[in-house]
C-alpha cells in the first residue's frame, strides 16, 4: 500500500494576493447589493407616483411623462 503526504506551505506574499482577491470579491458584491437596493428604492417611488392622480400629480408640479425625470432627478441632472 503506498501512501501520499504533500504539505502544502504558502509564503505571505501568496497569502497576501488571495486575501486581496477574496476582499475584492466582496467588495465587488457589495457594490452590485448597493446598486440594486438604490435602483429597488426608485422603483419603489415611481410606482407609488404613477398609483397617484392626475390632480395628485399636478400637485406635486408634474405630470406623469415627467415621473422618471422627477425620481432620478438627482442623478441624470435632467
Amino acid at each position: 500500500m503506498a501512501t501520499q503526504t504533500t504539505n502544502l506551505t504558502h509564503s505571505n506574499d501568496t497569502r497576501a494576493r488571495m486575501m486581496a482577491r477574496v476582499d475584492a470579491f466582496f467588495a465587488t458584491l457589495g457594490q452590485g447589493m448597493n446598486a440594486y437596493m438604490h435602483r429597488k428604492s426608485r422603483m419603489d417611488e415611481i410606482m407609488a407616483l404613477n398609483a397617484k392622480t392626475d390632480a395628485e400629480l399636478a400637485a406635486l408640479d408634474i405630470t406623469r411623462d415627467d415621473i422618471p425625470r422627477y425620481v432620478f432627478r438627482d442623478t441624470f441632472y435632467l
